[in-house]
């Protein structure tokens, strides 16, 4: 699994998150920097939709292109994208316990279209 923010205390919080749920977990501070990395070891991605260069959703897009199948959470302390219902978002400050599901859900049964969460 990989989470991308420039934010690097959110990296670190959702790491530790998601790794006292027995996730294994590698931290981005890019879309850029994940992409060089590579995505074909992933089974999910959480990414931020705000960051410079390259935001959340095209970074999504394009592992869309690469991994069609690949579950790709996004994340957002912007208010309008909820008016947006853009699947799979979370707002932050986002519910950890919503986010922990819908990661289960989407692990277990596959991509599964989670409406923006409050």
């Amino acid at each position: 699994m990989a989470v991308v923010d420039n934010d690097q205390r959110l990296l670190e919080s959702l790491q530790d998150l998601l790794e006292s749920e027995g996730y294994a977990v590698r931290t981005f501070p890019s879309a850029e920097r994940l992409l060089a990395n590579g995505v074909f070891a992933l089974d999910l991605l959480i990414t931020d939709i705000s960051m410079p260069q390259m935001d959340g959703v095209t970074l999504r897009d394009v592992v869309y292109k690469l991994r069609p199948e690949l579950p790709v959470f996004l994340m957002s302390g912007r208010h309008e994208y909820s008016a947006q219902g853009i699947p799979n978002c979370f707002r932050k400050p986002f519910d950890a316990k919503a986010l922990l599901a819908a990661i289960d859900r989407a692990l277990n049964v596959g991509v599964v279209e989670v409406r923006y969460e409050e």
